[in-house]
């Protein structure tokens, strides 16, 4: 009874995370992020070159974009017609762009992005547990097998099959598994590992880790008790994200590392752009005190 349960609980959480995974649709880039009439035609008239980016950056100017190619320009998709958030790619199979994309997986003939990653994980999580209990329960009988202490039937075959599929998978699932846990830990996604994202001022690999706690919240929330369910509660969404690089002060110029300089402010080309609620509080774990309070508290220490 106690191994009819949790199989079938192992079971139950498998197949409902690998439904939401393939049938939750990628997250695509708000209109926001979408050229306007005007910008489109200005840039079908510009020649490539300087002049087609500095349409971009006009159009650029007021979106929370720090990240850009290679040759420092502003990522645009051509075939979609929009800047490109932060961490997100163009899917060539899916032919759209897919916000904070780590893979297009034919396993789940769907792309793995900001909308299902979490729901990836727990693919993995829960079809690695379920063959690893099938393997440790069929263990007894695969060794009776060896032993010829199994009745000369059929049956005994498929015991042979069963743990060998088994034991197969649990193999290829835990490397793979372990993989993205280290993906998670480093806030990085699959292409971010081959290709670093490059940043206004310089090319980070690890631009976006806010450190292995921060890291792990921005994937899976803030309230542990959805952690383990196939339900989505990822912070943010999708277009922008906290890094360790940008300030994301407002009413300060952003510096690499943090650091304040008003004298290089006409070198950005963006302003830091807020976050929202639930990306900014990533960035501090302490109360944040407003000038009025501190007008108040020195009124009291006078």
């Amino acid at each position: 009874v106690v191994c009819l349960v949790a199989y079938h609980i192992f079971f139950m959480l498998f197949v409902w995370s690998y439904w939401k995974t393939i049938f939750t649709l990628p997250m695509n880039p708000s209109k926001e992020f979408h050229l306007s009439y005007s910008d489109k035609e200005s840039l079908e008239r510009e020649p490539r070159g300087e002049s087609q980016q500095e349409v971009l950056r006009r159009a650029a100017k007021d979106l929370p974009i720090y990240t850009r190619t290679m040759s420092g320009a502003i990522r645009y998709c051509d075939r979609c017609r929009l800047v490109k958030p932060d961490r997100c790619h163009h899917c060539s199979v899916c032919d759209k762009c897919i916000l904070k994309m780590d893979h297009h997986c034919p396993w789940v003939n769907n792309c793995v992005g900001f909308s299902n990653y979490k729901f990836f994980l727990l693919f993995l999580a829960y079809s690695l547990l379920y063959c690893l209990f099938i393997a440790a329960t069929d263990l007894q009988y695969f060794i009776k097998f060896w032993t010829n202490d199994l009745p000369d039937t059929q049956a005994k075959f498929h015991i042979m099959f069963l743990f060998f599929a088994a034991a197969m998978f649990s193999v290829s699932l835990s490397s793979l598994f372990g993989y993205h846990c280290w993906l998670v830990s480093k806030n990085k996604s699959t292409l971010e590992v081959f290709r670093a994202p490059i940043f206004r001022h310089r090319t980070d690999k690890n631009g976006f880790s806010l450190g292995f706690s921060k890291n792990l919240r921005q994937v899976f929330g803030d309230e542990k008790k959805y952690w383990l369910l196939p339900v989505f509660s990822s912070l943010g969404d999708g277009c922008s994200f906290p890094t360790c690089l940008v300030n994301q002060d407002p009413e300060q110029a952003s510096t690499p590392g943090g650091l304040n300089s008003t004298s290089k402010n006409e070198n950005h080309l963006f302003p830091a752009k807020p976050l929202r609620d639930s990306q900014s509080h990533l960035l501090t774990d302490t109360p944040s005190w407003s000038e009025t309070s501190a007008k108040a508290e020195k009124g009291k220490v006078g």
